[in-house]
């Protein structure tokens, strides 16, 4: 491996552990990487770098808990936390021997109070928000597992609405399941590839946010193995969809609307040759807006186009790529989609259907803004939509839109889960918090036995103030009523971490 590295210092068995762990990637991709790499950085760092183990880290769910609250709660569990500079909800977690796996378990996650994002991951979204951004409707158009649409969410506070499209159908379930999880209320979700939205929606966002499906070169760190497939020819197939889909997004944006690129990859025909086919075909209706000073210390991945181009070497993060541009003018209009919506199977409900529906919810301890959703039905069931969304209905098809509210029964309604987790609220009569040991179980899946009584035979079963459903008392005892496909294993721990 002959000029693989750009000093000769290192000591001898760095440099062989560094060459051998080369010797495992295509010389193809040694290659690019080194030709896009800035003089100031180097390839002996960079295989450091990628040898090393990734850093955890997380997001605060500022929808559930504010971040100065949240820290005092990781005070209790003994987590070190180093902010990410990015992200000012956002900490690497330093505490030694962390098992990630674990975490995913601990209780607060489970409750929705973070979630496990790298902290890369984290740049594209405070870039759509950088220089006082404020959407009311935004596209992810790859958007699972749900990262980066629930800190869309956190950051706009559940106004608006944020169309969340994945293509995968299998990955929508996980994404529904995170944007649950986290109270997201403001979203809907679509299952198309995004190449159909500049079509199907024109000029209809105000931001649109492309985390582009990519090579992944970038996350050498979680997977060397994810490079043995990696190839020229599949950079630039890839590429090639790259561009269609960014065309896609573009015609999407309004005029005045802010559009960011992003990848998890490093080779310049995944990212810079894509941004710049973007400036070439609409040189008179785009313009770039520099990242320079999206945060202190941005500087040392910042590229001479005003890109961040983020080396993993750099911030000891995972590679990223991340660009800002502003669309100034409308562009001629791409041909109709040639698919067919069908009908749309919802209805609106009445005025005195919707009052009736309101009160009987805040029986329950539910609650919600009227003024930002609208009540729609199905058979029996009751769906909010938030109202944003309505413009686009007959325009496109979804998968789901808003929340699940309610199911319709001759004695009553039955609250979904989803909801609870999302309107609940604080000074419900019925809440009923219960300890660590109680939480445990209930998301194990299993009836609990408080010592006290709830105050009433329905309750809003809580932990740290955190909704985790709305069960029945049946004398003793509180029925578990989650979700089968929420229940987790005996894993589940309040803590979560090694020593605790």
């Amino acid at each position: 491996m002959e000029n693989l590295f750009s000093s000769g210092t290192a000591p001898l068995s760095k440099l062989t552990t560094a060459s051998a762990f080369a010797e495992k990637l295509p010389a193809a991709f040694l290659d690019a990487t080194r030709a896009v790499m800035p003089e100031n950085l180097s390839m002996e760092d960079f295989i450091a770098a990628c040898q090393r183990p990734l850093r955890p880290s997380l997001r605060v769910n500022t929808l559930k808990i504010s971040v100065p609250a949240f820290l005092e709660l990781a005070a209790l569990y003994q987590w070190a936390l180093e902010p990410v500079p990015w992200c000012a909800e956002g900490f690497w977690i330093n505490r030694h021997v962390l098992d990630e796996s674990r975490l995913g378990n601990a209780l607060a996650h489970l409750a929705g109070l973070f979630y496990i994002q790298e902290a890369s991951s984290m740049l594209p979204v405070t870039a759509l928000f950088a220089n006082d951004t404020q959407p009311v409707l935004v596209m992810d158009v790859a958007a699972a597992p749900g990262s980066k649409t629930t800190q869309i969410a956190a950051l706009m506070n559940n106004h608006g609405g944020i169309l969340a499209n994945e293509y995968s159908a299998s990955r929508v379930k996980v994404l529904h399941a995170n944007v649950s999880r986290c109270g997201v209320s403001n979203t809907a979700l679509t299952h198309f590839d995004g190449r159909v939205f500049g079509a199907a929606l024109p000029e209809t966002f105000d931001a649109v946010l492309l985390d582009a499906p990519c090579s992944g070169e970038g996350v050498i760190r979680k997977d060397a193995d994810a490079m043995s497939n990696w190839s020229q020819e599949s950079v630039k197939d890839i590429a090639s969809t790259q561009r269609e889909l960014i065309d896609s997004a573009f015609h999407a944006l309004k005029p005045g609307g802010v559009l960011v690129y992003s990848t998890c990859t490093l080779n310049a025909q995944e990212n810079q040759q894509v941004c710049q086919w973007l400036l070439e075909t609409y040189s008179d209706a785009v313009e770039v807006e520099t990242l320079e000073t999206l945060f202190d210390g941005a500087s040392k991945a910042v590229t001479r186009e005003g890109y961040l181009h983020v080396f993993p070497q750099v911030y000891d993060s995972e590679g990223f790529f991340v660009a800002r541009f502003r669309k100034t003018d409308s562009v001629t209009r791409l041909p109709a989609p040639g698919y067919k919506i069908g009908r749309f199977p919802f209805s609106p409900m009445s005025r005195q259907d919707t009052a009736e529906i309101v009160s009987a919810a805040a029986l329950s301890g539910l609650r919600w803004p009227e003024e930002q959703f609208t009540l729609w039905q199905r058979d029996k069931e009751i769906w909010l939509f938030p109202a944003v969304f309505e413009p686009l209905f007959g325009k496109v098809r979804f998968s789901r839109i808003g929340l699940r509210l309610a199911e319709r029964f001759p004695k009553g309604f039955r609250w979904q889960h989803e909801a609870v987790i999302a309107f609940s609220a604080p000074d419900a009569a019925n809440r009923f918090e219960i300890t660590d040991e109680l939480a445990q179980s209930w998301l194990r899946g299993v009836d609990i036995y408080p010592d006290d009584a709830p105050p009433k035979d329905e309750c809003l079963v809580t932990w740290l103030g955190q909704p985790l459903g709305l069960a029945k008392r049946i004398g003793s005892r509180i029925k578990n009523s989650l979700p089968r496909e929420l229940v987790r294993d005996g894993a589940t721990r309040h803590t979560d971490l090694p020593g605790d």
